[in-house]
């Protein structure tokens, strides 16, 4: 496994087990190994069996058709529109807020679900995209599926029109991530070629998860997931933060147990055996490859393992490895806690900008680890081959 002698020095692991090996990725359910690129194209379908369907519950495969009806234009907002699914008889629907760069024709185009969080509302965090020439198209994910802790059912519109399918709330929300692309492709205006997928916290493991399902989305960038996307199950791991304070990482047992509608209903049998669990988070990582994906984390925000994180990319990166592409996986950790900052917009916008202007990535930035070297050495020489 590669690694990377980039030490930031922020976190001190005072504790991080390995419940069992990380599955293969590159061994076949019979025994055969991946050799070429086409053969990850087969192994490719059997990781989806678990990484998404087991993980998540079966996904709601696209309506019958989308449409499209703007209902509001005006300063800075160019646009808002309503979005209406067709699922047979049924009709799903939610608002889209479309900002636009100034001057830009048919810029790159950042899709995130997180209108119902307050970063969303904040006019730098608009501007940090629409200034550097990239379209934000914002979208309420919990119209298609609620997250209200009274409930903790499986509640919402996506829910009565795909009665047959087992999805969560991630899956539900990630359904929506491509019904935008959806009605993009209707509004016209932006560069297909250059679609990035983006979220924090739950928001982040729906865009991960949107970005595994939805091809169209060239760059996939899930910010600080905790358990259910980006960590690894099997690792449970206690560290001090840059401020000292001592805490533990995101179990399935803790997910299982505070948002039980969020994964598909077979999860929870693993809570407390995720050593048996078929697969890791590497595999969901690697069924983005060999598209862009970024993945972001805070050194210090502890609940969402940054040992797992860092330890699941590596495994990954193989993926990446064998069909060429390299370059096209990329990960950090910011000093900080658990947050969708401006830092990470940029890192972003970095990555967009390097894409569309036909020039390498600037990777000073990322590959950095949150450890402090007697910690990096002793996880390097646990996990690294």
């Amino acid at each position: 496994m590669d690694t990377f002698d980039c030490k930031e020095n922020t976190i001190q692991v005072t504790d991080f087990r390995l419940l069992s090996d990380l599955p293969e990725l590159f061994t076949f359910e019979n025994g055969e190994r991946v050799v070429t690129a086409s053969d990850w194209e087969k192994r490719r379908k059997e990781i989806f069996k678990t990484a998404v369907a087991l993980q998540y519950g079966t996904i709601p495969p696209a309506p019958d058709r989308v449409e499209v009806e703007q209902i509001y234009e005006g300063h800075n907002l160019r646009a808002q529109y309503r979005i209406r699914a067709i699922v047979g008889d049924r009709t799903v629907d939610f608002l889209l807020n479309l900002f636009l760069p100034q001057g830009v024709k048919d810029p790159p185009v950042v899709v995130d679900g997180d209108l119902c969080f307050g970063y969303a509302y904040d006019k730098a965090f608009i501007d940090a995209f629409t200034a550097n020439g990239i379209a934000l198209a914002m979208f309420n994910r919990c119209e298609l599926a609620h997250d209200i802790s009274a409930e903790r059912t499986r509640t919402g519109q996506l829910y009565a029109a795909y009665p047959e399918y087992t999805f969560g709330a991630i899956g539900a929300w990630a359904w929506g991530y491509s019904r935008v692309v959806d009605a993009l492709e209707i509004i016209g205006g932006y560069d297909p070629a250059c679609v990035a997928f983006t979220g924090h916290s739950r928001g982040g493991k729906t865009a991960m998860l949107a970005g595994v399902l939805d091809e169209r989305a060239a760059i996939v960038c899930p910010n600080e997931t905790n358990c259910g996307a980006c960590g690894c199950y099997r690792i449970h791991m206690r560290a001090k933060t840059e401020d000292g304070d001592e805490r533990r990482s995101e179990t399935l047992a803790d997910m299982s147990k505070n948002f039980p509608e969020w994964l598909g209903p077979q999860m929870k049998d693993y809570a407390e055996k995720e050593g048996e669990l078929p697969f890791d988070c590497h595999f969901l990582k690697a069924l983005v490859a060999p598209r862009t994906l970024i993945v972001a984390e805070a050194a210090s925000d502890i609940w969402t393992n940054p040992v797992g994180s860092w330890i699941t990319s590596l495994a990954a990166k193989k993926v990446w490895k064998l069909l060429g592409k390299e370059e096209n996986l990329l990960w950090y950790f910011r000093k900080g806690y658990h947050s969708h900052k401006i830092e990470d917009v940029m890192m972003l916008v970095s990555v967009i900008n390097a894409k569309t202007e036909g020039r390498p990535v600037d990777t000073s930035d990322f590959f950095k680890t949150p450890f402090r070297t007697a910690d990096y050495e002793a996880i390097r020489s646990r996990f690294c081959d």
